[in-house]
């Protein structure tokens, strides 16, 4: 599972990305920052029942972590096979997320206080995505980031994808909250995000069920 220097090369990152707005006409959608709740009609493949944040988003395509899926793989054992000493009691039974079908050999770590590290996306001025090893060092000697999720893989999508699966219905999108990633257990963050949009997820799956 490398912590490898560079983020995926379908997705450079722009400096003047379009102003953000998710009511914004599709060309211009920007959902970077955003939520992509998987719809309850979704109920087979690997984003069924979901809460994707998008990191980036912009005319190239779109990058996101799964945020609501751990695996059964703790940070403990994973700085165990990558080599790396973690003397911090409290993140050894932190569990690590699936973060989406793409590279799930790889890790990547959304993280809040972004720091000098080697390969690094900046997402906005509180949030960054990190891809490089020196990130799992730090956090290992109690210098990394105050919050962080970690997860192996990602979800990607080419440009105008995204936008036509919006289109069909497949998401429902939010503008995100770095208290539902960080402070909320995984499990809690999906029915979360839907309390944004001022709705209840268990009504969406009962209406869903009885269509």
């Amino acid at each position: 599972m490398p912590f490898a220097a560079g983020l995926p090369s379908t997705l450079i990152h722009l400096c003047d990305q379009a102003q953000r707005s998710y009511n914004g006409s599709m060309p211009d959608l920007d959902l970077t920052h955003h939520f992509l709740i998987a719809m309850p009609a979704m109920q087979e493949g690997v984003f069924a029942g979901t809460l994707t944040y998008i990191c980036e988003h912009n005319e190239n395509g779109a990058l996101g972590l799964v945020v609501n899926r751990p695996i059964s793989l703790t940070l403990g054992e994973m700085f165990e096979q990558v080599n790396i000493p973690l003397n911090q009691p409290g993140l050894v039974k932190m569990p690590v997320h699936f973060g989406g079908p793409v590279q799930t050999e790889r890790g990547f770590v959304l993280h809040d206080t972004p720091g000098n590290w080697e390969s690094t996306l900046h997402i906005n001025d509180k949030l960054a995505l990190t891809t490089s090893r020196d990130i799992l060092n730090a956090m290992g000697a109690g210098k990394g980031p105050r919050n962080a999720i970690v997860t192996l893989g990602y979800a990607g999508w080419d440009q105008g994808q995204l936008e036509h699966e919006i289109t069909e219905n497949t998401w429902l999108t939010v503008p995100a909250s770095e208290h539902i990633l960080f402070d909320l257990a995984a499990e809690e963050r999906l029915a979360a995000a839907m309390e944004l949009l001022g709705v209840s997820y268990a009504t969406l799956m009962e209406d869903a069920g009885h269509a």
